[in-house]
């Protein structure tokens, strides 16, 4: 797994890809510390390049969304495959996040 950070305007973008499975998710962890080090109010995470999540990834992904609710930040989440989707979907996980079909139309919603 790979994660590269962007900035779209005030939009903190985490550009995935690999897989986020046990093995990779203390990796994706340690890539959101200065997110929540520094507050950053507008995070976007692009899901495009990521084929597999695994519970634990899952885990990761929510443990970032909590991390950032307790100051005020919002998360989005964008280009999810119909296997990554489906798995928010039974996990019913896509009524906890927002989700977008890519990174320019998650940017425009904040």
């Amino acid at each position: 797994m790979q994660i590269n950070l962007d900035s779209r305007g005030d939009v903190s973008v985490f550009g995935v890809s690999g897989d986020i499975d046990i093995n990779s998710s203390p990796e994706m962890k340690k890539g959101f510390e200065k997110v929540f080090r520094e507050k950053q109010e507008k995070v976007l995470i692009d899901l495009t390049d990521v084929g597999y999540v695994d519970s634990s990834g899952l885990a990761t992904i929510v443990e970032i969304f909590k991390n950032m609710k307790i100051y005020g930040g919002k998360l989005r989440l964008a280009g999810l495959s119909d296997k990554v989707k489906g798995l928010f979907e039974i996990t019913k996980l896509d009524q906890l996040f927002e989700i977008f079909p890519d990174a320019d139309s998650a940017i425009q919603s904040f």
